[in-house]
């Protein structure tokens, strides 16, 4: 019998071991509270032992210690994945995936995977905390990232800003230097920068093209703040890089 076959049997039968599963807004909450830095409520799920009640949990091995392990894969994946996109630096998230991961090779039973669990789980929740207390900006900055971000391709100024949220350019300069660490024209420069970076790896533009499409000044003004931020020539970095191909209509979209 095939497993086409097996899967048909297996969804036909009527397993005693079967349970429906959890809902899964349960387990979004759970994720959210970790992405959210609230350790307080990620403690509690780990103290009520969610992780290992078998109610509402797929079985995924018929051998338990397994079955345990490949949960604790699929938590650390969403885990990373959900904290990346609250702001935890990918590679680090990815990091520190990989290591947790890696660490179950060394654990036989249900509790070791347990406490493995609680502890991978703390941990990026505790780092997500402190990485959203040291971000914390006031809404004139938040809305200038929101604007520069939106406006990648388009010239943008610090009395274009001010003039936008009704501030003077001086006082907006202060703030986002003391908020940001940099200055708006730094900000706005690395932005563009990496937007250029995305272009040189997966699209055939020109130099030409992305300077113009980025709004510098020229195409020798752009291979110069390319190199300056980047620490080589957009020429070598798209020679190292360079991948597959983007459609040059969705970029311009």
């Amino acid at each position: 019998m095939n497993y086409k076959d097996e899967w048909k049997l297996f969804e036909a039968s009527d397993n005693a071991d079967e349970v429906a599963h959890r809902p899964l807004t349960e387990e979004f909450r759970f994720y959210q509270a970790v992405a959210g830095g609230d350790v307080e409520a990620v403690r509690k799920n780990c103290e009520q032992e969610r992780f290992t009640e078998k109610d509402g949990v797929g079985k995924l091995s018929r051998n338990p210690v397994t079955n345990l392990k490949y949960h604790f894969v699929i938590t650390t994946a969403l885990v990373t994945r959900m904290c990346g996109q609250k702001g935890m630096e990918l590679e680090q998230a990815f990091r520190l995936s990989d290591f947790y991961i890696q660490k179950l090779d060394d654990l036989h039973t249900v509790q070791e995977v347990q406490n493995l669990h609680d502890e991978m789980v703390i941990d990026f929740t505790e780092k997500m905390r402190r990485s959203i207390q040291k971000d914390v900006t006031s809404k004139h900055i938040s809305a200038c990232k929101d604007y520069i971000y939106c406006h990648i391709k388009e010239r943008i100024t610090v009395d274009q800003l001010a003039a936008e949220y009704g501030v003077s350019s001086s006082y907006l300069s202060r703030l986002f230097k003391k908020e940001v660490g940099i200055s708006v024209s730094a900000y706005v420069r690395n932005k563009k920068i990496e937007v250029a970076k995305d272009l040189l790896k997966f699209s055939n533009f020109s130099m030409i093209e992305i300077a113009n499409h980025l709004s510098f000044s020229s195409q020798s003004h752009f291979i110069q703040q390319f190199k300056d931020t980047v620490g080589m020539t957009p020429k070598k970095y798209r020679d190292t890089n360079h991948t597959v191909k983007w459609d040059k209509n969705l970029v311009e979209e």
